[in-house]
């Protein structure tokens, strides 16, 4: 209820002066992604998933984490903060 995802397959990407297969993965949460010790165990677990689905290496892949306020997210005519 509370993830989203989208994909865009195909784009032209370089990733540290190569352009061979690579992806970026973006990840904003509310109070999920605010600190290096949490955002360390996701991208351990990012990373397992993201190279044995893509068949990357894990030096192909970068991950973003965004923190976010419940008051940067609209839903239902309303923002986080008030559901």
């Amino acid at each position: 209820q509370r993830v989203n995802v989208t994909v865009r397959s195909g784009l032209p990407m370089v990733l540290s002066g190569s352009a061979e297969p690579c992806a970026q993965l973006v990840v904003a949460s509310i109070g999920v992604v605010g600190t290096a010790e949490q955002n360390q165990q996701h991208s351990a677990r990012f990373f397992d998933v993201l190279t044995a689905q893509l068949g990357l290496g894990p030096e192909r892949i970068v991950i973003r984490f965004y923190p976010l306020e419940p008051w940067q997210i609209g839903k239902n005519r309303t923002v986080m903060t008030f559901l």
